[in-house]
């Protein structure tokens, strides 16, 4: 089943950070998702969310307010 992935950020480098490591991970172990960045404050407020970046992964919060490792991000796909 494919997963929805979120990036919450407004675009600053950790989040541009963030971004590269889970489309790497994505692509380069063929892992069924689409990936939404979302930019607007407004919707990352809605998330509950005070440090970004964040991801969210089927609408649930794994991560905020750091860059994880590319084993990380796999491990929260698998």
């Amino acid at each position: 089943m494919s997963k929805v992935i979120k990036i919450l950020g407004t675009g600053c480098p950790k989040c541009k950070s963030m971004t590269s490591v889970v489309n790497d991970v994505v692509s380069e172990n063929n892992i069924e998702a689409t990936i939404e960045k979302v930019e607007d404050i407004m919707e990352i407020m809605k998330f509950n969310v005070m440090s970004t970046p964040a991801l969210v992964i089927d609408d649930v919060i794994t991560i905020k307010g750091r860059v994880p490792s590319k084993a990380e991000v796999l491990a929260l796909l698998n």
